[in-house]
């Protein structure tokens, strides 16, 4: 900055000198109010921390990019999510089938144990199986269990069971001859077969034959094809001698069931019992016999008598009372009829 003589340059150049010195003075300015302003302007912060500042501040920080961790769930769910179903499902509908009842619960199995039926109420079940007596099958079926004829004309029917045997039933057939009385006789089928000659005489001589049995079982105590077995027996060995199959059955003792009633009833038969009982199977005496008979006889009675018993049972208590008996009861205005004629129905099955 001194020229060869030693002298400064700026005053051997004087344009020079001032353009030094005015950029010198720019340079100073320059730096002198970049220094002064500094404490007036505020402290600039890089866009990136206020940024991040602000967010730490109101919300939790949001990564870049988020990876969704997937929910895990049963092992029975994931196979059947993960696991496609079988084509046949998909593909193929199945056919529309009924539905299907609730299973009962054990309360609901142990009520249902407690009822019978679940149609029909416990009660009306056990009435409808409990055996009726005799008498309730009469006010049951008054037309088809019958004790005695009408009351409108004065009629009575004798009736003898248990025939044919060879000591009693002729002698019965002698009486009744002789007073030219007919008669009603139920016959054992397998007394039938021993006597055949007997019974033909019997149907011979105007009198009704009925069924009474093959060989007097009680029928209430016998299965329904017993009962029919029974029935059906005597009737072939009857028709065979007398040539007609009987309508009329007298259960032994005098008792059936309801059952053996209906289907009886629904093959044709008329049942016929009594209600005037002599009681001569207890072996009675002719008295005895004659009292119980005439002290109970009215319109319409039906007579129970035995022509045939047992093996040693002693029936000469009814032959002996019959010639009394039908004498009195003609002499009461009383018309000794068969049962057919007092009941107004055939003899025969059609």
């Amino acid at each position: 900055m001194f020229s060869d003589k030693g002298e400064p340059f700026m005053y051997r150049q004087p344009f020079a000198a001032f353009f030094y010195a005015l950029m010198l003075g720019m340079l100073l300015s320059s730096c002198t109010g970049t220094t002064n302003d500094d404490s007036d302007m505020p402290n600039p912060e890089p866009q990136s921390f206020l940024q991040a500042n602000r967010i730490s501040k109101l919300e939790p920080p949001i990564p870049d990019q988020i990876i969704p961790i997937p929910e895990r769930k049963p092992d029975h769910q994931q196979s059947t999510q993960e696991s496609p179903p079988p084509a046949a499902a998909t593909v193929e509908k199945p056919v529309a089938q009924p539905e299907a009842k609730p299973k009962s619960t054990p309360i609901q199995k142990a009520n249902k144990k407690r009822s019978p039926s679940s149609e029909k109420p416990a009660r009306e079940v056990a009435t409808r199986n409990k055996a009726l007596t005799l008498s309730q099958l009469v006010k049951k079926y008054p037309d088809l269990l019958l004790l005695k004829g009408p009351e409108a004309s004065r009629q009575v029917a004798l009736t003898f069971d248990d025939a044919p045997d060879k000591q009693y039933t002729p002698q019965v057939l002698n009486v009744l001859k002789q007073y030219n009385v007919r008669a009603t006789f139920f016959i054992l089928g397998s007394q039938a077969e021993q006597h055949p000659e007997i019974v033909k005489r019997i149907a011979r001589e105007g009198h009704v034959i009925g069924n009474h049995s093959y060989n007097h079982k009680l029928f209430t105590k016998l299965s329904d094809e017993s009962f029919k077995s029974q029935v059906l027996l005597t009737q072939a060995s009857l028709k065979s001698l007398i040539g007609y199959s009987p309508r009329l059955i007298r259960p032994p003792f005098g008792e059936i069931n309801e059952n053996q009633l209906l289907w009886a009833s629904m093959q044709g038969y008329r049942i016929v019992n009594w209600n005037v009982d002599s009681e001569d199977w207890k072996q009675l005496n002719r008295e005895q016999v004659t009292n119980n008979i005439l002290n109970h006889v009215k319109k319409g009675s039906i007579v129970l008598q035995h022509s045939g018993g047992g093996p040693g049972q002693n029936l000469s208590g009814t032959v002996e009372a019959l010639p009394t008996v039908i004498q009195t009861l003609q002499s009461r205005g009383y018309q000794l009829v068969t049962l057919p004629e007092l009941l107004q129905v055939s003899k025969q099955l059609k």
